[in-house]
């Protein structure tokens, strides 16, 4: 990883630091509606979810917890690392960039639209859906900056 700090630009450092404070948020809210699937440990009523296909937080805290945190930590590693991975290359649509780098762009455009979703459901828009928005925004714009995609130039390391 120090030779990540090293050598990366300034843009995918700040990407891998996104993915992070993404990841642990959504690690701890995620945890949080899957222990308390009421909602009430995060102060969030039930009634949340009526226009939702969801009777509780349980689905969604599930959600929370792997698509928004564990995968993003996963990608703020892999990101600095560069590591091989012949399965998660299958779904890689830009063969010439590392995986991870195409799966940022996944992971930003999915916040996107779990954030619309969200706003869509409750008929509402509070101050945490537009910080979100932002993050997923974040992502792609960190993710698309010339300085970064040509860091993450597909080259072969050694296999996953």
């Amino acid at each position: 990883m120090g030779e990540f700090f090293r050598s990366s630009p300034i843009a995918s450092k700040l990407l891998v630091i996104v993915h992070m404070l993404l990841g642990v948020g959504a690690v701890f809210g995620g945890f949080s509606l899957i222990i308390d699937t009421s909602g009430n440990l995060l102060k969030m009523p039930i009634s949340l979810l009526k226009q939702s296909p969801f009777n509780d937080y349980l689905i969604p805290g599930i959600i929370l917890l792997s698509l928004f945190g564990v995968v993003p930590l996963i990608l703020a590693v892999a990101l600095m690392k560069k590591w091989q991975w012949k399965a998660a290359n299958k779904l890689n649509v830009f063969a010439e960039k590392h995986w991870s780098w195409t799966y940022s762009l996944y992971i930003g455009f999915a916040l996107i639209i779990w954030i619309t979703l969200q706003v869509y459901f409750i008929n509402d828009v509070h101050t945490v859906h537009l910080v979100y928005m932002a993050v997923g925004l974040a992502i792609q714009i960190l993710t698309l900056l010339p300085g970064v995609q040509n860091y993450y130039v597909n080259e072969q390391t050694p296999a996953f």
